[in-house]
C-alpha cells in the first residue's frame, strides 16, 4: 500500500525517526522535525516538512527514498535549508492542485 503523503499523516509522525536511503546498502537516520500548517485555497493545498539529520553525511539537494515504520516507503525531493552544530535540516515542499468534488 502506498504511503499517504498528506499533511495530517506527517503531523502524526512528528519527532519520529525516518531512514533516508543513500544507496542500496546505506541509509541515514532523520527526525521529522517540523510539519507546517496546511494552507488551502480554492485551487491548491500547500505544506512543508523538515527533516533533521546528523552532520556526518551531507545529502545535498535531490530526490531521496524514505522508509518509516508506520508510513512505509516513499520518495521526496529534499533541499538543504539549514545547518548548525546539532545537524542538517532538509525541507520537502508539497504544492498540489485540490481535487474537484
Amino acid at each position: 500500500m502506498p504511503a499517504v503523503l498528506e499533511q495530517a499523516e506527517f503531523a502524526k509522525h512528528l519527532h519520529t525517526k525516518f531512514r533516508i536511503r543513500i544507496n542500496e546498502s546505506e541509509s541515514v537516520e532523520a527526525e521529522l522535525a517540523d510539519v507546517s500548517d496546511l494552507r488551502l485555497s480554492e485551487r491548491q493545498e500547500r505544506f512543508a516538512v523538515v527533516f533533521r539529520t546528523s552532520n556526518e553525511t551531507f545529502l545535498g539537494q535531490g530526490t531521496r527514498d524514505f522508509e518509516h515504520d508506520l508510513m512505509g516507503e516513499f520518495t521526496l525531493f529534499l533541499v538543504p535549508v539549514g545547518r548548525d552544530e546539532e545537524g542538517i535540516e532538509y525541507e520537502a515542499c508539497f504544492n498540489r492542485m485540490v481535487k474537484k468534488k
